[in-house]
């Protein structure tokens, strides 16, 4: 493992986890208990992790950005026998006057155990919880995926077997440890033996430097949301100099990909694999597709393709048209901390539609379908539409106002000097769409505001539109 403390052998952080797991058994953490883990990515806080599931312990990853503020919301619903925080955590919690749960930093919590300490480790079965990733709600209040060993497992194996990981291959960890993208970078590397690059969390957003790093560290398989890559292929870069020479796979994954981006990296990197894999935080990955040169010729995103992980995928209802993506299988989450266990499929509330070639085609969000002037809408058509244009490298389609007064507006970010007007943007949706799904107004923007998992943030976009702030 390389982080910016420097590399780490994996017989290192052995030890340093039996430490940690150690230490949370002085502390009484027993099987079944929740250790949330408060720290900027580092070795660390993985070992804490790996501490965490030796002793039984369920890991909750919380980014160390993370406000008090946020942090006592997700301790409130997860009740942790202990919080871990790295050092710049641990002091703004004490400044805030932190007692909502027994914290110790990570240098407090290694010294309570000694030197070479190995405690037996915890026999889990495949069902118990692993680790509580949570997500923002709908309510405000965040809320817990449970995900046990089975889950993780089911999707881990598939993964590391499709992209034939090894020993010798070198993984990127963009995604931040709360991110199911990064269960992929740290277990299929561990299950290989393969090294794992942690991007700090400064650099995660920083295109040079992230061109730098894939190239510097000579990485293998890289993986991240595709806002990242084209951040990258627009001001980092990425394809103007050769193809990084030890790259064989770049995944993408969490959003569509615009797909004059995906063209240009099928262009220029003909003999990487492009992957694009599909599934919310719920189910992880349950469906993936691999981009061929026959994509070239696509106007619209990429599909997100077939089952995989074990799992089985439906559209709800699957009559020819679009329908809602379910999920039943191994990778379905146990289900909301607090809440009743989830039964059954997962009801994503993604729509897809299958294509000729028996492809799911991702086209919206449910909860993204509108009725503008009496007419329902799925946003992301529209947004599909204009990301066609060559000129656009991102964009997010809002509704303005309500009723009568309702109107669409074009969040863009131009991928070239160029930018695009308003003219060409409603004639490339004209094309393709019928006229009450024409914008009314486009933003030009340097970039789309983003949550912390890199995705658009469309109530921040909106609610800076309704004032007038675009």
């Amino acid at each position: 493992m390389h982080s910016s403390e420097g590399p780490t052998t994996y017989r290192d952080l052995d030890r340093l986890a039996d430490q940690y797991a150690a230490a949370l058994l002085g502390r009484g953490v027993a099987p079944g208990d929740r250790v949330v883990i408060w720290s900027h990515k580092c070795t660390e806080a993985v070992a804490v992790m790996q501490a965490a599931l030796r002793v039984g312990a369920i890991y909750i990853p919380v980014t160390g950005s993370n406000p008090p503020a946020r942090l006592t919301k997700i301790v409130a619903n997860a009740e942790p026998a202990l919080v871990v925080a790295d050092e710049d955590a641990a002091f703004r919690a004490h400044k805030a006057g932190w007692d909502r749960a027994p914290l110790l930093s990570l240098d407090e919590l290694r010294r309570k155990a000694s030197e070479g300490a190995r405690p037996k480790p915890y026999e889990n079965q495949p069902d118990e919880p692993a680790y509580i990733l949570y997500t923002s709600g709908s309510t405000g209040d965040p809320k817990g995926v449970c995900i046990s060993h089975r889950n993780s497992l089911a999707f881990v194996e598939w993964a590391a077997a499709e992209v034939a990981v090894g020993p010798q291959d070198r993984l990127s960890n963009h995604a931040p440890f709360n991110f199911d993208l990064s269960v992929f970078d740290l277990y299929a590397a561990f299950r290989a033996g393969a090294s794992v690059h942690l991007v700090p969390q400064e650099m995660a957003y920083a295109p040079e430097q992230l061109v730098q790093f894939m190239r510097d560290r000579g990485i293998t398989v890289w993986y991240s949301v595709p806002s990242a890559l084209s951040l990258m292929i627009r001001e980092g870069g990425l394809l103007d100099g050769p193809v990084p020479p030890a790259l064989r796979a770049c995944i993408f994954a969490g959003e569509p990909f615009a797909v004059h981006h995906v063209h240009a990296l099928r262009k220029g990197w003909p003999q990487v694999r492009l992957l694009n894999w599909y599934g919310p935080t719920e189910t992880n990955v349950c469906t993936w597709y691999e981009v061929t040169d026959a994509d070239l010729e696509r106007d619209r995103p990429v599909p997100i393709g077939r089952a995989c992980s074990g799992d089985t995928v439906m559209l709800d209802p699957d009559n020819g048209d679009e329908g809602e993506v379910v999920v039943s299988g191994p990778t379905v989450m146990l289900g909301y901390w607090g809440k009743e266990p989830h039964r059954g499929p997962y009801r994503t509330g993604d729509m897809a539609r299958r294509n000729s070639d028996g492809d799911l085609e991702y086209s919206g969000r449910r909860d993204h379908m509108v009725k503008v002037r009496g007419h329902r809408i799925e946003l992301g058509e529209i947004e599909a539409a204009i990301a066609s244009l060559d000129s656009v490298s991102d964009v997010s389609v809002l509704v303005v106002g309500s009723g009568l007064e309702a109107q669409l507006h074009a969040a863009v970010v131009s991928s070239q000097a160029n930018r695009p007007s308003l003219l060409t943007v409603k004639r490339a949706c004209a094309e393709r769409l019928p006229t009450y799904m024409i914008i009314d107004k486009l933003h030009i923007l340097d970039d789309l505001p983003r949550t912390a998992n890199g995705k658009t943030d469309r109530a921040r976009l909106t609610a800076a539109a309704e004032a007038g702030e675009l």
